[in-house]
C-alpha cells in the first residue's frame, strides 16, 4: 500500500473571522450569549484565540463582565500569555477595528465551516493511517472506524485532542435550567430527564430512557419481554413524532413484530391476527389502530445474525434517532472469533453495545435470555447471576431489567393480570421492585394500577 504525505495540504481556517468574533465580545458583553450554544472552543484554529475564548465562555458561565479589562485579567491568571504588554497588545488589536455586531453570526459560521473541513482532514489521514497499521487485516473493524470519524463529524463532536471543559459547561447549565423549567412546570413532581416510557413508576425509578443507556430487558421464556420492548417503543414513538426509533429483531419477522403491535394497539386477541377470527364491529379499531402505527417513526430491521457494526452504519443513516432496540442479546454475532468461548464473545457484544450508545447518544435497550438456573429455585424471581452467558453484561449495563409473572409457574395464582418488573441495577437511583399489569390476549404491558381500576 502506498504511503501518503498530507503534510503539503493547506490546513483551513480564517483568522480574520477569529479575530473579528473575539472583537465583537470584548466591545459588547452580551454578544458572547449568542455564541456559547453553537460556537465552541475547539472551533479556533489558532490555540491563542481558542484560548481566549474559552476564558470568555468561563467568564460568560460565571456571570462576569466581559471587556478587555476583565479577560485581560483573566488571561494573566491563565498563562494564555507570557507578558502583560503581549496580552495588551494582542486585545487592543482586537478592539481597535471591531466589525459591526450584526455580523457575529456570519463569522461564527465562517468559522464552523473551517473547523468542520478541518476535522474531514484531521480524520481522513487518521483513516489512512489505520488501513496502513492493519496490514488489510479485519476491513469491517477498519470499516466502522471511518464511519463513525465522518458520523463524529457530522455530530459535531471533536476529533482531535482534547475538549475544552467550558463548553460542556455551557451546555450542561443550559440543559441543567431546562430540567429545572420542566421540574417548577410540573409543579414540584419528580422531572423525568429521558425519553419517558409512559410506564410511571418505572420512569419516576429510572427517570426514562437516557441517552447513552445500556439497558439490558431479561426473562424466561414466556414472560413478555419482546411484547414490552415493542410497547416501550410504541410509547416512545408516540410521544417524540420526531424521534426514530430503529427495532433490530433476530428472532421474529417485521410481519411478527407488526402483528403484535397491532394487536396491542388495537386490543385485538393475538390469535385472531393467526387465524382471522376477526370479531363483529372490531375492524374499526383495527383501522384507527393502524393508522396510529402508520404515522409513527418506528424503523424495522429483521437481519439475523447482525453484529454491532453492521447496526451502527445502518443506525448513523437515520436522522434525529432517538431510541434502539435489539431482541436478542444471544442471537447477535461478534466479528472477532472467539473459538467457541462464548462468555467472551457476549463479552465483546455487550461492551460493544455500550461504546454503540454513549457514540450514538441514544437508549439502547437490548433483550437478553436468562439461564435455567431460575426454574431450579424455589423462588424464581432472576438475579444477576441469572443473566445467560454473562460476562460482562452486568458490568457494562446502565440498567438491568428483570420480568416476572408468578402466574407463570404457579397456575393456582389468582394474579394472572400481574407482573413484576425488578430493577436489579440502576446507576441513576435505586433498585427495586415495580409492579405492571399484563394482558396476554393483547401481549401488552399497563401501569399497574390500570389493572385496579378495571377490577
Amino acid at each position: 500500500m502506498a504511503d501518503f504525505d498530507l503534510s503539503g495540504i493547506n490546513i483551513p481556517y480564517n483568522l480574520d473571522a477569529e479575530q473579528s468574533v473575539l472583537g465583537i465580545c470584548l466591545m459588547n458583553s452580551d454578544a458572547i450569549q449568542e455564541l456559547t450554544a453553537t460556537l465552541k472552543p475547539e472551533h479556533f484554529h489558532i490555540k491563542l484565540n481558542r484560548e481566549l475564548y474559552a476564558v470568555m465562555v468561563q467568564m460568560a458561565l460565571s456571570a462576569q463582565k466581559i471587556d478587555i479589562v476583565t479577560v485581560l485579567d483573566a488571561a494573566m491568571r491563565q498563562n494564555i500569555f507570557e507578558t502583560s504588554e503581549q496580552a495588551k497588545d494582542y486585545l487592543a488589536r482586537l478592539v481597535n477595528a471591531p466589525p459591526s455586531v450584526s455580523a457575529l453570526g456570519k463569522y461564527a459560521d465562517i468559522i464552523t465551516e473551517r473547523y468542520l473541513v478541518r476535522s474531514l482532514i484531521y480524520a481522513s489521514k487518521e483513516i489512512i493511517d489505520a488501513a496502513n497499521e492493519s496490514g488489510g487485516d479485519d476491513p469491517e473493524k477498519l470499516l466502522d472506524f471511518a464511519e463513525q470519524k465522518i458520523f463524529d463529524i457530522r455530530k459535531g463532536v471533536e476529533v482531535r485532542g482534547l475538549t475544552p471543559i467550558a463548553g460542556i459547561i455551557n451546555d450542561k447549565l443550559n440543559e441543567l435550567d431546562e430540567l429545572s423549567k420542566r421540574y417548577e412546570a410540573s409543579g414540584g413532581k419528580l422531572a423525568i430527564t429521558g425519553l419517558p416510557t409512559t410506564f410511571h413508576e418505572l420512569d419516576n425509578k429510572i427517570y426514562g430512557l437516557n441517552k447513552s443507556d445500556l439497558i439490558i430487558l431479561a426473562a424466561r421464556p414466556g414472560m413478555g419481554k419482546t411484547s414490552f420492548a415493542l410497547n416501550i417503543a410504541t410509547n416512545v414513538a408516540k410521544r417524540n413524532l420526531d424521534k426514530a426509533v430503529a427495532i433490530f429483531s433476530l428472532e421474529m419477522s417485521k410481519d411478527q413484530l407488526v402483528s403484535r403491535m397491532l394487536s396491542s394497539e388495537a386490543s385485538l386477541d393475538s390469535e385472531a391476527m393467526k387465524t382471522g377470527n376477526i370479531p363483529d364491529g372490531k375492524w374499526p379499531d383495527i383501522g384507527r389502530a393502524a393508522d396510529v402505527l402508520m404515522h409513527l417513526n418506528i424503523l424495522l430491521d429483521d437481519t439475523s445474525n447482525i453484529n454491532i457494526a453492521e447496526i451502527k452504519s445502518k443506525l448513523r443513516r437515520v436522522p434525529n434517532l432517538g431510541l434502539v432496540v435489539i431482541d436478542y442479546l444471544q442471537l447477535m454475532t461478534s466479528t472477532k472469533n472467539y473459538n467457541g468461548n462464548r462468555v467472551l464473545e457476549i463479552s465483546e457484544i455487550t461492551r460493544n453495545l455500550k461504546i454503540m450508545a454513549k457514540e450514538l447518544n441514544v437508549p439502547v435497550i437490548t433483550l437478553s435470555q436468562l439461564a435455567r438456573g431460575t426454574e431450579a429455585r424455589t423462588d424464581k424471581r432472576p438475579m444477576l447471576s441469572d443473566l445467560r452467558e454473562s460476562g460482562s453484561i452486568e458490568q457494562d449495563a446502565d440498567i438491568v431489567l428483570f420480568l416476572y409473572r408468578n402466574s407463570y409457574y404457579d397456575k393456582t395464582d389468582p394474579n394472572v393480570n400481574s407482573c413484576e418488573c425488578i430493577i436489579a441495577k440502576n446507576r441513576h437511583g435505586e433498585v427495586g421492585t415495580i409492579g405492571l399489569g399484563w394482558d396476554g390476549k393483547f401481549t401488552r404491558f399497563t401501569n399497574a394500577e390500570t389493572i385496579h381500576q378495571e377490577r
